[in-house]
């Protein structure tokens, strides 16, 4: 079986062309060229086209065709609509921005996303509203449209948020370096309390390559994925700080103030829940976790250890400004906990609201239940 992947040394990447090769696949990648891994294998042809324009797509794939195109990179609308000259099947690769709220959460009543988010959750609805969202909104259409239509058979798969190798968004990076520049303690808003839907790259793949194995079962589906195990932000500092043998202590800060921990949480303002709902995934296809999250995570420390990631301008930052604003806000917090503490506050007594009487034959027990 002939099968290109449109991308190929990003995160998921490496894994995929593994699980091609390994299920007899003829694997190609195609992608600009711009990026090297040596996990993939010499065996594996590659071409060097943009997939980001129709013009030097179409230049790269001149006289080609082939059984799959799993599309994780690139100008999805663009490949959506060309993809039927060169396959008779699509798998495609997409994200969370299209859900409305995810970005603008007071788009919604009651305000923020539904927890857990299933597949046919509003999408945003113009590019006034959100348009990068809308424009991943437009690129799932595409998509399906063309499944409809019967150009090729499709499915299109939204990934979380991937941790682990070769991660271009390295939000597990910042805690790690905290922690390697002895932080003792992180802010995170809202008590880190929000699940941001998080895949671990093998994880991922293994969604993908569940994909490629059951074709009649998942054509013309739309897939949310992510780790069938999720964990709230303080969840996932204690889980990183335990990989590195160390400890941090989190400190909540309100999600209007807590700037220095944007980073951590792909540049989002509020501290809603983006959980998806995984259902179909698991019921249709069988995923599973491949990689237990607490060994994905110590996968990925090991990996950032060994690899400090090499920012470019979109994802450099600005650490020590960040620790001059943390280190002021954990002293106003303790400062705001004194007052608190000085309320002598008295937690109320849960009361068991049935009645409980002690002996035989009485119509109210002692608390008048």
């Amino acid at each position: 079986m002939r099968t290109l992947l449109i991308g190929g040394t990003g995160p998921t990447g490496p894994f995929i062309v593994k699980g091609l090769k390994a299920r007899g696949h003829e694997v190609t990648i195609l992608n600009r060229g711009s990026h090297h891994t040596d996990e993939i294998p010499d065996t594996v042809e590659q071409i060097i086209g943009d997939p980001h324009f129709e013009e030097t797509l179409r230049e790269a794939l001149a006289g080609r065709n082939f059984d799959l195109i799993i599309a994780s990179y690139g100008r999805l609308r663009m490949i959506a609509e060309i993809a039927g000259d060169y396959t008779d099947r699509l798998i495609s690769i997409g994200g969370a921005p299209g859900y409305r709220g995810m970005r603008y959460p007071d788009a919604l009543f009651p305000t923020g996303l539904r927890v857990s988010i299933p597949e046919d959750s509003p999408q945003v609805v113009s590019e006034d509203e959100f348009r990068f969202g809308y424009l991943i909104k437009v690129s799932e259409d595409a998509v399906m449209e063309g499944h409809k239509t019967g150009r090729y058979q499709a499915t299109h798969l939204r990934y979380p948020l991937i941790y682990g190798p070769r991660q271009p968004i390295p939000c597990e990076w910042w805690v790690v370096r905290r922690l390697l520049d002895k932080r003792s303690s992180i802010i995170l808003p809202d008590s880190g309390l929000t699940i941001l839907t998080r895949g671990y790259a093998e994880n991922m793949a293994e969604a993908i390559l569940l994909t490629v194995d059951q074709s009649e079962l998942a054509t013309g589906k739309i897939y949310n994925c992510g780790d069938d195990h999720q964990l709230t932000m303080a969840q996932w500092v204690q889980v990183i700080a335990k990989a590195m043998n160390s400890e941090i202590e989190v400190i909540s800060i309100p999600v209007e103030y807590a700037t220095p921990s944007r980073d951590m949480m792909i540049g989002s303002t509020h501290s809603n829940h983006l959980q998806y709902d995984t259902y179909a995934i698991r019921n249709d296809l069988g995923y599973v976790d491949k990689i237990p999250v607490l060994e994905a995570f110590d996968r990925t420390v090991e990996w950032y250890l060994a690899n400090p990631p090499a920012l470019n301008k979109a994802t450099e930052s600005d650490l020590t400004q960040h620790y001059k604003v943390e280190d002021k806000l954990i002293k106003i917090n303790a400062e705001i906990i004194q007052k608190y503490e000085s309320l002598s506050l008295t937690d109320v007594e849960f009361k068991h609201p049935y009645a409980h009487p002690k002996k035989p034959g009485e119509t109210k027990d002692h608390l008048g239940r």
